[in-house]
């Protein structure tokens, strides 16, 4: 068994693990920090929308302009009165793109083109984009947005609770905003493709979050009838327990990710490809963490504010403090009646006697 490999499955069995719950402040002080940042750079900065979404021209060539791409860029800028991009295509031609600019104002662009590029006006298309389409690819994502998130909520908490519904939520609206808040920052354009990779990305964070959650909810099966462990402390077995399988399904998910995003939109210079693929990079890494560091955490914040979960909490407590008192382990003492707990409640949050410490202890 590879190393890896070993070390997942000491952290299934709980022989080793990271006490991410005891830790949880710290990780939700990261999260609001980096969320303010996000929200603040949406604020000021704002998000560099697509042609889709504000109109205007697109102008294309297919033969090898007499100017660099920075030059051209220059002269369709001067031209227009607003900010081009222009983009290298792979036949050596030139794609420009030109917000907010009609019908009469494109036709004096494509002259100056043709003289500045030394190309025919002829063998430059130029092609108008109203601002409705892009709104209304808006509009539809917001809905969708909606309607996911809704349904989201109404299946966790039938097929586990409404904690855990709410705890996801949470997490999506984090990972929504980090991605929104990172394009603002990066200055990214804003077009179909991002709304596509951020309605993307939220299957693959909730999927994440399922994964944790549904451990956890067979960890906590008849809680109440053993004294070893917290609800907190089934959480964070929980979390060791899934934690190399979500390490491993975001690393293979975010390599040919990142492969589009700076290969092929760094290397290669094929921009259109970064519009989807920074949402999905930053959407998956925010995923994989919120899954681990908020959702989870925030469950068992919400649930050890329940009568019963106080109750077990300080039966626990009193019984270690017992223990410590006598110079025993906590699992020495009654260990024939936590056996039959145990053994009652049909899981395997217990962990082998020989260990003698407490889940998330090294």
């Amino acid at each position: 068994m590879s190393r890896l490999g070993n070390l997942g499955a000491r952290l299934y069995r709980g022989e080793v693990g990271y006490d991410f719950i005891r830790n949880r402040k710290i990780w939700y002080g990261i999260s609001i920090l980096i969320t303010i940042t996000a929200i603040i750079g949406v604020a000021v900065g704002g998000l560099r929308m697509g042609i889709e979404f504000k109109g205007g021209a697109v102008f294309t060539t297919d033969t090898k302009a007499q100017i660099s791409t920075s030059q051209a860029t220059d002269v369709a800028t001067e031209a227009s009165g607003h900010l081009a991009i222009v983009q290298e295509l792979g036949n050596g031609g030139l794609r420009i793109q030109i917000t907010e600019v009609d019908t009469a104002k494109a036709n004096e662009i494509k002259e100056t083109l043709s003289d500045e590029l030394g190309i025919p006006a002829n063998d430059i298309n130029a092609d108008l984009v109203g601002p409705s389409w892009g709104e209304q690819i808006a509009n539809k994502a917001w809905t969708g947005l909606g309607v996911f998130m809704i349904l989201v909520v109404i299946y966790l908490a039938i097929a586990f609770e409404w904690r855990m519904a709410v705890a996801a939520l949470i997490a999506l609206i984090h990972d929504i905003t980090i991605t929104v808040g990172v394009y603002a920052l990066v200055g990214f354009e804003v077009t179909p493709g991002t709304v596509i990779g951020l309605l993307t990305i939220l299957g693959y964070s909730l999927y994440d979050t399922v994964v944790v959650f549904d451990s956890l909810k067979e960890g906590q099966k008849d809680i109440t009838k053993q004294t070893r462990f917290t609800y907190s402390e089934i959480a964070n077995r929980s979390i060791n327990s899934t934690l190399v399988r979500s390490i491993n399904t975001t690393v293979v998910a975010l390599l040919p990710v990142a492969g589009l995003l700076f290969i092929g939109g760094g290397v290669l210079g094929a921009g259109m490809l970064n519009d989807i693929s920074l949402s999905l990079f930053v959407g998956l890494a925010a995923g994989a963490y919120s899954s681990i560091f908020i959702a989870t955490p925030l469950v068992a914040d919400l649930k050890e504010r329940e009568p019963q979960m106080k109750a077990l909490k300080k039966r626990i407590l009193a019984k270690r403090a017992a223990a410590a008192a006598k110079g025993e382990s906590p699992d020495d003492d009654g260990s024939e009646d936590l056996r039959d707990d145990t053994e009652t409640a049909g899981t395997t949050i217990g962990r082998p006697r020989s260990h003698g410490r407490t889940p998330g202890k090294r």
